[in-house]
């Protein structure tokens, strides 16, 4: 049976660990980074005031909030994967825990598998039951605006044979209205919105559900889940466990837009939500991390969302940067973190189900297989 509530010490242990193995770094070590500095003052958006948001746009507006003090924009070549958690150690938990992953500067969908893949980790972690993704896509603003027009045609044609009150709301909100057909079981013939995909989109989509397979994620399409706030833009998906939604994800470039005008990024993110008891008594402590993961070019990425599960289960001490792109900016990371080894994958290696094992003081480098390669990790002095 699915845990409704789960100890605060756990949730914040396991959050830790898959940020750890899946390349985000805590919001909280950027925040103390910085707590030295002159923070900048900002001003909350006013045109954020405006908006109606959901709960799940409410807690990105609290996370874009804190994010913004710190100062630190994403860049192309150097996206931020980020998480972060309400549990504060040393305070009674929250009665809703909350855990959120961020992929900020990253345009490319394999910034939404690993966040979804992270997700993912932390669900089978938690609630000891094998999760469902479910995924669609509600397009770019040219699709919406094309969806939108076909779900008002669409309460007009069946204005009769609908429930009232699904036809009263499609008059002043037609996603709304999708939301309340599909909650009444009356969406046998609802448009579904990858009918009306624009090109660009489209693209996106399959990209994303192509990453997704080749890194065998398993996920269902979800033509009923669909994302009403105006925020919210391509793919949609839920994580569910026992057939109960846990945590929530899309992309949300027009809201981090309000937030950053002068330096507008793409961002992505996923929200998991579970009751949650107890007290975190310290910040888990950090690794001494002997091993960094580096890699070039999607076959080795892909493989590297593979290998952080085996990784992480094996308590490999090892980090790597899946949604970073640059070799060079993954180097500069792992030069900061001052690891005695690199794990170095490019596409030859991948192709070949190899890896190299780099002495970052002495520079003696050994091939490894793939095949047990966690085991030889461990076993590396």
């Amino acid at each position: 049976m699915m845990r409704d509530t789960i100890p605060a010490e756990e949730l914040l242990h396991k959050a830790c660990a898959v940020g750890q193995y899946y390349g985000f770094i805590p919001l909280a070590a950027l925040t103390a980074a910085k707590s030295d500095m002159a923070r900048p003052k900002v001003k909350y958006p006013e045109a954020v005031a405006a908006l109606v948001l959901d709960p799940v746009a409410e807690t990105i507006v609290s996370f874009l909030k804190r994010y913004q003090r710190i100062d630190c924009a994403p860049a192309p070549r150097r996206p931020l994967f980020i998480w972060h958690t309400n549990i504060a150690p040393g305070r009674p938990a929250q009665k809703k825990a909350i855990v959120q992953f961020h992929a900020l500067g990253s345009d490319r969908a394999l910034a939404d598998a690993v966040v979804i893949r992270a997700l993912l980790a932390l669900a089978r972690d938690l609630f000891h039951e094998e999760p469902v993704i479910r995924i669609n896509s509600m397009g770019d603003k040219e699709t919406r605006a094309r969806y939108a027009r076909e779900l008002t045609n669409y309460f007009k044609k069946h204005a009769t044979t609908l429930p009232e009150e699904c036809i009263a709301c499609a008059r002043h909100d037609a996603f709304k209205a999708a939301e309340l057909v599909i909650a009444s079981e009356h969406a046998e013939d609802l448009p579904t919105p990858l009918e009306h995909l624009s090109d660009a989109s489209r693209k996106r989509f399959e990209d994303l559900l192509e990453y997704l397979e080749m890194a065998e994620t398993p996920y269902e399409l979800a033509r009923t889940l669909i994302s009403r706030g105006s925020i919210w833009n391509d793919a949609c998906f839920e994580i569910t466990v026992g057939g109960r939604r846990v945590a929530w994800g899309s992309r949300y470039n027009d809201l981090a837009r309000l937030f950053f005008p002068s330096a507008p990024f793409p961002a992505s993110c996923a929200v998991l939500q579970v009751g949650s008891v107890g007290m975190a008594t310290a910040k888990p402590a950090p690794a001494r991390l002997r091993f960094s993961f580096v890699h070039i070019g999607d076959e080795a990425k892909l493989l590297s969302i593979r290998l952080a599960d085996e990784f992480r289960r094996a308590h490999v001490p090892l980090t790597q940067y899946i949604g970073v792109e640059s070799l060079t900016e993954q180097m500069h990371l792992a030069e900061r973190l001052d690891s005695p080894y690199l794990l170095i994958m490019g596409r030859k290696e991948a192709l070949e189900g190899s890896a190299i094992l780099r002495n970052r003081k002495t520079q003696e480098q050994t091939v490894l297989p793939l095949a047990g390669l966690a085991e030889r990790l461990k076993a590396v002095v």
